[in-house]
């Protein structure tokens, strides 16, 4: 990777992180004097109250962090791909019945065991398109959508920044890949040399990096062609091998100075309420 491109991740994960924190800053401050704020109400829970008012503070924060935190990952990923790629958005186009129909029948021998999991099973499947599709229009959010005009491929991203992903959910998430996947064919059906390629990802590997993924209940429904678990999701975005690696050195960095930040606000605000 280029210093210059370096430079610029860098820079986009200090001001994500640093503007995160900032944000949960201002809130704790508010609350000082709020008998219903985040800290506050953590005093009527003796059994906490009991280890401290660090530790009182301390558990409100992180539970403020991981809940809120998803979405900074999502457009810190966005933020990041566009200095590789074109980051678009909504897919505005078109799905038929029978495209649905086969994404069902799909979904169907995956949940029976019947097939496995191959992106054969939608990308080979061939549609006859109707003169009026008007009936047919549908807009569909996307959590990443990358394009790459030197490869004239389109990645379409489902992110779980929680890094994990409800086993109930697996099949939904699939299925919301699929549609997305046949309107953006739609789309582009008149380029006959693009290529689209979905993929579930997720910010972290909830096992740990570099170990293997094991919930087979999503694998049930996606290949391995078609996950991008922790790093392989941000060397992804980065597109670069080392990318995981140098987002997360600098989020060391940054988040080494909020959380001293942290706690200066906190003993000078909030220990005097």
């Amino acid at each position: 990777m280029n210093e210059l491109k370096r430079k610029s991740i860098e820079v986009v994960v200090d001001t994500a992180v640093s503007s995160f924190a900032e944000g949960l800053i201002s809130r704790y401050r508010s609350e000082v004097n709020d008998l219903n704020g985040v800290i506050n109400m953590k005093k009527n829970n003796c059994f906490i109250a009991e280890l401290g008012e660090e530790f009182m503070f301390y558990s409100a924060f992180v539970r403020s962090f991981d809940s809120s935190f998803g979405n900074v990952l999502e457009k810190m990923g966005n933020n990041i791909a566009k200095l590789s790629y074109e980051v678009r958005g909504n897919i505005e186009s078109f799905i038929l019945p029978d495209q649905i129909q086969r994404i069902a029948s799909v979904l169907d021998s995956y949940l029976d065991h019947s097939a496995k999991p191959s992106i054969s099973h939608y990308s080979d499947y061939m549609s006859i398109y109707p003169k009026d599709i008007t009936s047919y229009k549908r807009n569909h959010v996307t959590d990443n959508y990358f394009f790459s005009a030197e490869k004239n491929e389109h990645y379409l991203i489902e992110l779980k920044a929680s890094g994990d992903l409800d086993n109930k959910k697996s099949k939904a998430e699939k299925s919301a890949l699929l549609e997305e996947y046949f309107l953006l064919k739609n789309q582009l059906k008149n380029d006959k040399t693009a290529k689209i390629k979905i993929f579930f990802g997720t910010a972290y590997n909830k096992f740990g990096e570099g170990k293997q993924w094991k919930q087979e209940r999503v694998k049930q429904f996606f290949s391995d062609d078609e996950l991008l678990i922790g790093k392989d999701y941000w060397n992804f975005v980065c597109d670069d091998y080392n990318g995981f690696d140098i987002i997360f050195e600098q989020y060391k960095l940054s988040v080494k100075s909020i959380i001293k930040k942290f706690k200066k606000e906190y003993q000078s605000v909030c220990l005097c309420a």
